[in-house]
C-alpha cells in the first residue's frame, strides 16, 4: 500500500516538474521545433531547384547542340554563354569547351575571361580545375608573352598533376616554335625524368629532342 502511494506521489511531482519546465520553456521548445522545421523545408526547397536548374541546363546545352548541327552558330553561343554564367560546374564547363572547339567566340580577351569566370564561380575536384587551366594555357599559347604562358602553366608544372607533363610538353613546344632550342630542351628533359610517364608523351619529348639537336 505504502509502495503504491509512493510510486504514485513520484509521478505526481515527476509530472509537475515536466510541467513547470513546460511552462519555463515552451517558447524556447516552440522555437526550436520551428527551426527545424524551416532548416528541413529550406533543404528541401534548395534540393529540388538545384535539381531542376540542373535538368534546365542539360536542356539548353542539348538545345545548343541541336541548333549547332543547324548551323545557327549565333544562337548556339548565345545559350552557351547563357549556361557558363549559371555558374554549374559541369555544365559550365562543357559549354566553355563547346564553343572553344567550335571556335564559336574568336574574340581572344572574351575567351580568356570565359575561362577565368568558370574557374573562379565554380568549384572543381583536382585533377577537372586542372584540366581546365591547361586548356587555357593551351589557347592562350597563340597569343600571350613568354612570361604570361609561364605564369598561366605555374599551377600545373609545380604540383604533382597528370597535367603536368601535358604542360611541360606545351612550354617546350612554344619554344621550340620560337626556335629558342635551349628552352625547349629544358622542358623536354624535365618530361622525360617523370615517373609512371604515359608511353605517348615520352615519345612526343624524345622526338621534340632529337628534332632540335638535328636542326
Amino acid at each position: 500500500m505504502n509502495e503504491n502511494l509512493f510510486e504514485t506521489q513520484y509521478d505526481v511531482t515527476k509530472k509537475s516538474k515536466l510541467k513547470k519546465f513546460y511552462e519555463v520553456n515552451k517558447i524556447l521548445i516552440f522555437s526550436v521545433i520551428l527551426i527545424l522545421i524551416i532548416a528541413i523545408a529550406s533543404v528541401s526547397f534548395y534540393s529540388e531547384t538545384k535539381e531542376k536548374k540542373k535538368i534546365l541546363l542539360s536542356d539548353n546545352y542539348l538545345a545548343a547542340k541541336v541548333y549547332l548541327e543547324n548551323g545557327d552558330r549565333n544562337k548556339v553561343k548565345n545559350i552557351l554563354k547563357t549556361i557558363i554564367f549559371a555558374n554549374d560546374s559541369t555544365y559550365s564547363t562543357l559549354s566553355l569547351f563547346l564553343i572553344l572547339n567550335e571556335n564559336l567566340i574568336v574574340d581572344q580577351g572574351e575567351l580568356s575571361n570565359l575561362f577565368d569566370h568558370v574557374l573562379e564561380n565554380n568549384k572543381f575536384e583536382k585533377e577537372v580545375k586542372n584540366l581546365i587551366i591547361f586548356k587555357k594555357a593551351l589557347f592562350q599559347s597563340n597569343f600571350v608573352s613568354e612570361l604570361e604562358l609561364l605564369d598561366a602553366v605555374k599551377p600545373l608544372i609545380n604540383t604533382e598533376t597528370v597535367w603536368k607533363p601535358h604542360a611541360l610538353l606545351l612550354l617546350g613546344d612554344y619554344f621550340a616554335s620560337k626556335k629558342e632550342y635551349l628552352k625547349a630542351k629544358e622542358f623536354y628533359v624535365q618530361i622525360l625524368s617523370l615517373k609512371n610517364l604515359h608511353k605517348e608523351l615520352y615519345n612526343q619529348a624524345r622526338s621534340q629532342l632529337i628534332f632540335i639537336t638535328n636542326d
